[in-house]
C-alpha cells in the first residue's frame, strides 16, 4: 500500500514515520511536506534511505502540485497531520491557519474524491486533529466524541472546520474515512515554541520561563509516540466514518508540569531545582485561553483495545533526556526569524 503522509517532517508525523518505516516494508511511506518553520528533515535521517520512504515537497495548499503526486503515487492511505497547530500564532496572524488547515485539507479531499470514486471502500483518509476543537472544561467532565464544538482561537476554528470537511465528503460522497481528536502532544522533536520544550530549553539556558496567568490553565499530556500507535490502530482496527478521541490520562495544570521539568532537570544536571524554579516569570494571558481539556478515551481503550504505554513521569523524563541529549538539534531549529518571533510576542507581556 501507499501511505501519504502530509506533514511528516513536523513534530508528529516524523514521529509516526520513524516508527512505522522500518517497521513496514511492505507498504511505501510518502512525506508529503513543504517544510515550514517548524519542520525538519533532520528528524528523519534515519530512515532517509530506507527504501520504502519517499520525500516530496510540496505545500497542501498547491491544488496542482498536490494532483501530481497523486498521479505519480496513487495513494492508497491519506494519514493527514499536516496543519499550522500554535495557537499564539493564530491570534496574531490567522490567515495562514486558515489556508493550510481548512484550504489544504479542502484540496486533499477533492483529489481523494476524484481518484479514488472508483474505489472508496478500499481507501481510507485519516484525519488527525485536536482535542481543542471542543472548547473548554470546567473543573468536572471530559471530551466525549459526542461533545458539542466550541472552538475559542483561530487555530481551533480552522481545524474544526476541518474535521466538519472531512465528515462532509464521507456523508456526501462516501469517502471513507477515520478522525481522531488527540489530546497535548509531547516528546523528541517538537519545535521549540510548544510548552514542554520551551521550558526545557529555558530552564538549560537559565532564561525566564514565562507562564501565562497564574499557570492554572489544565491540559491532559499525551506522548507522542502513543500518539502514533494509536493512530496506526485506528486506521487497522476502527469503524469506518467514526472518530476516536486519543487522550493520554495525564491532567496537569502548567505550572505542574512546569515544575516536573525543573526537577527532572535538576535530577539530571546536579543543580539545585530552586535555581531552575527561581526563573518561573508570570506574564499576561492569551485572549481565549481554554481553562482545561481533558479527554475520555474509553471508546480507544474499549473498542480498539489501545491505552498510552507512558506515565506522565516516564514520559517526561524520557523527553527531557532527548532534548538533554540532542541541544544540537534545539539550536539548529532556533532560528533568528524564530527569535525575533518569540521577542516580538512575549516581551511586553510580563506582570
Amino acid at each position: 500500500m501507499i501511505y501519504f503522509v502530509t506533514g511528516g517532517a513536523g513534530f508528529i508525523g516524523s514521529n509516526f514515520l520513524k516508527t512505522f518505516v522500518p517497521r513496514h516494508s511492505e507498504h511505501t511511506f510518502v512525506n508529503v511536506d513543504c517544510l515550514t518553520y517548524s519542520a525538519n528533515l533532520m528528524n528523519l535521517e534515519d530512515i532517509q534511505d530506507c527504501d520504502n520512504y519517499r520525500f516530496e515537497g510540496v505545500d497542501i495548499t498547491d491544488y496542482e502540485a498536490l494532483e501530481g503526486l497523486f498521479q505519480k503515487y496513487s495513494p492508497d492511505v491519506i494519514v493527514h497531520f499536516a496543519a499550522e497547530s500554535h495557537v499564539d500564532r493564530s491570534i496574531v496572524s490567522p490567515r495562514r491557519f486558515i489556508e493550510t488547515n481548512i484550504i489544504g485539507t479542502f484540496n486533499l479531499l477533492e483529489l481523494a474524491r476524484h481518484y479514488w470514486k472508483d474505489d472508496y471502500q478500499n481507501k481510507l483518509f485519516h484525519h488527525v486533529s485536536t482535542d481543542e476543537v471542543y472548547g473548554s472544561l470546567g473543573k468536572e467532565g471530559y471530551f466525549e466524541e459526542t461533545t458539542p464544538y466550541d472552538p475559542s482561537s483561530p487555530y481551533s476554528s480552522s481545524k474544526a472546520s476541518s474535521d466538519h470537511l472531512v465528515r462532509a465528503y464521507g456523508r456526501t460522497y462516501g469517502l471513507q474515512f477515520t478522525l481522531t481528536n488527540c489530546s497535548n502532544n509531547y516528546g523528541p522533536y517538537q519545535f521549540p515554541e510548544k510548552l514542554i520544550p520551551l521550558m526545557i530549553r529555558n530552564i538549560l539556558s537559565g532564561k525566564p520561563l514565562p507562564v501565562y496567568g497564574k499557570g492554572e490553565n489544565v491540559r491532559d499530556w499525551l506522548y507522542v509516540v502513543d500518539h502514533c500507535e494509536a493512530i496506526w490502530t485506528v486506521m487497522e482496527k476502527g469503524e469506518r466514518g467514526e472518530s476516536y478521541n486519543i487522550g493520554g490520562n495525564n491532567e496537569r495544570t502548567n505550572m505542574e508540569v512546569i515544575n516536573a521539568l525543573c526537577h527532572i532537570v535538576s535530577e539530571i544536571t546536579g543543580k539545585e531545582v530552586e535555581d531552575y524554579l527561581g526563573l518561573i516569570k508570570f506574564v499576561e494571558d492569551r485572549p481565549g485561553h481554554d481553562l482545561r481539556y481533558a479527554i475520555n478515551a474509553s471508546k480507544m481503550r474499549n473498542e480498539l483495545g489501545w491505552e498510552p504505554k507512558e506515565t506522565f513521569e516516564s514520559g517526561m523524563r524520557k523527553t527531557v533526556k532527548w532534548y538533554v541529549d540532542n541541544q544540537e538539534w534545539v539550536e539548529s531549529v532556533c532560528s533568528g526569524e524564530y527569535q525575533k518571533w518569540i521577542e516580538k510576542n512575549y516581551k511586553n507581556r510580563e506582570r
